[in-house]
């Protein structure tokens, strides 16, 4: 059975909307800790997913995460593991991670549709063996399983891919584009040394200004 329980809160929820039955049975139907062959398959076949993660204090977050379809690695039947690419140095989630390990990861394929959660315990990993499986990720993470919910499809809208992010590390050297929002002239001063003078080489600074109407014209450079 896996790691997952209901809270008191819950099962009086269910008590009141009477599912306590239905609910105690979906624990035996729906609720796992080992993934299946289709659940392997919707990871692997995915290009995205969404991470929950809490801080000490209970806060949480939740982050979008997306790279090449199978960024996500099966390692093994009951562990999963994916890259941290460059982003927007915050390492609010990771640093999440790094505090209480307890993440919640959301799987939904649109276009079929179908939905898989996850829950688990999980840590960095700096293991160049490890790492080098994503060229231009700056470590990994790696979740124990703890808990797989299937759910239904149902309320998911069915749509279509129009294209992939150009921001996709290479897969071979793991190069990446600059992001529009590095060429901002406000932040030229306060960005990594790795990125700095790299507004130049793009086209040159833009404004604030510049950048939202990227963002809101789908400009794919913004």
């Amino acid at each position: 059975m896996a790691d997952f329980a209901y809270t008191p809160e819950a099962l009086a929820l269910q008590q009141r909307f009477d599912t306590s039955a239905l609910a105690a049975a979906e624990l035996q139907v729906i609720v796992h800790d080992a993934l299946t062959s289709d659940d392997s398959a919707l990871v692997q076949s995915m290009d995205y997913f969404f991470l929950s993660t809490v801080d000490q204090s209970g806060s949480p977050t939740v982050s979008y995460k997306g790279g090449a379809p199978g960024f996500v690695r099966v390692h093994d039947e009951r562990t999963l593991q994916f890259p941290c690419y460059d982003g927007n140095g915050m390492y609010y989630s990771m640093g999440n991670i790094a505090a209480t390990a307890k993440v919640g990861m959301l799987f939904i394929d649109f276009e079929t549709p179908a939905r898989l959660r996850v829950q688990g315990d999980a840590r960095l990993i700096d293991d160049p063996a490890v790492v080098g499986q994503w060229p231009g990720a700056q470590f990994a993470v790696q979740v124990q399983i703890t808990a797989l919910i299937t759910n239904c499809p149902r309320y998911i809208p069915r749509m279509q891919r129009v294209a992939a992010s150009r921001y996709v590390p290479n897969a071979v050297t793991g190069e990446q584009p600059i992001p529009g929002w590095k060429r901002i002239d406000a932040i030229q001063g306060v960005l990594p040394q790795r990125d700095q003078g790299l507004a130049d080489s793009a086209g040159g600074q833009i404004s604030m200004g510049d950048w939202e109407a990227m963002v809101k014209r789908g400009d794919p450079l913004a």
